[in-house]
């Protein structure tokens, strides 16, 4: 066992386990229109990595095999691959729920006038990178006139009824914008709530706080500013037990763009596939196999695991 694992192992008796596959979390590929400060996968305009349609309708049997109650799509911007649109057709097609992980400023791209209106048609639920509600905040982790873009993306989604219909939830999430952990996620979301809607008029679903992983381009700005160390010894001191239950590696699994099969996103990052035993590939997807897996873990865990917990949905209590 590892050092994150015998933590767990105080609080379950064994190491980290899966239970379930409830979501199935797609990367589509790496290809991104920003640039991020805190991108675990260096997503950029840059990345050619991309999932093709084969891998696509594997995903598609997995899908249906596993009986998920959710797929979500990821990237970078998932929506640069040029097989999204008939991808999402095909999952609700087939009545599964789907999630995009958009980051609002892609929707403003040549190209993707109709997107909003497909998303809508289709009833996809979003969650979209909103980091803070203050420009400067914004503009340093996500690039100059990012702020602006996401709020007129923001309105253009609220006019079509996201935000304020019950099958159009759009959930913002908030990424802290250096080495601390996130404050309050009901307390932060009131703020969102109540200073989106007075300097905007603009309203969403939830606000989800999210952890930065010491991983990517954060882990790399971490050692030029060398804190990299104090940034890990405050997320192994704030491991609580009480998060262990509700992490996501042990409810989901994640497919990357070649269709390698991982515990989380995260790992994906590592290149660190489903391993003791279980299958690795998309290609040899067995939901029995995969339900109940020992999951693959690192020192960057404890992301997930300090203070009230970080998860792709939010804070874990």
């Amino acid at each position: 066992m590892n050092e994150f694992e015998r933590r767990v192992a105080e609080t379950t008796g064994q190491g980290l386990f899966s239970r379930e596959i409830e979501i199935l979390q797609v990367n589509l590929g790496f290809r991104c229109n920003q640039r991020c400060a805190h991108c675990h996968l260096e997503a950029s305009p840059m990345q050619g990595e991309m999932m093709h349609w084969p891998t696509m309708e594997l995903i598609l049997e997995a899908a249906a095999s596993a009986d998920c109650r959710l797929v979500d799509l990821t990237g970078g911007a998932p929506e640069l691959n040029p097989n999204f649109c008939r991808f999402v057709a095909a999952l609700r097609q087939e009545d599964h729920p789907v999630q995009v992980r958009t980051n609002l400023t892609v929707l403003l791209e040549p190209g993707m006038e109709e997107m909003p209106e497909f998303f809508r048609d289709r009833q996809i639920q979003l969650v979209a990178s909103l980091p803070c509600y203050l420009k400067d905040n914004v503009s340093a982790q996500r690039g100059d006139g990012v702020y602006e873009k996401s709020v007129e993306a923001i309105k253009r989604l609220n006019a079509l009824g996201y935000g304020s219909e019950p099958t159009l939830p759009i959930n913002l999430v908030y990424n802290p914008g250096g080495p601390f952990l996130p404050p309050s996620q009901s307390a932060l979301e009131e703020d969102y709530h109540r200073e989106l809607r007075h300097r905007f008029g603009i309203t969403f679903t939830r606000l989800l706080t999210i952890t930065n992983m010491p991983l990517g381009r954060f882990r790399k700005e971490l050692a030029r500013q060398c804190q990299e160390r104090s940034y890990l010894d405050l997320l192994r001191k704030s491991f609580n037990p009480k998060t262990v239950n509700g992490l996501m590696c042990r409810r989901q699994i994640s497919v990357g763009w070649d269709g390698t099969l991982y515990d989380c996103d995260f790992n994906l990052a590592l290149g660190l596939p489903v391993n003791h035993g279980a299958p690795d590939h998309i290609r040899s997807f067995r939901p029995g196999d995969l339900k109940i897996r020992r999951v693959s873990t690192g020192e960057h865990c404890f992301a997930c695991t300090a203070g009230s917990g970080s998860s792709c949905g939010g804070a874990l209590v």
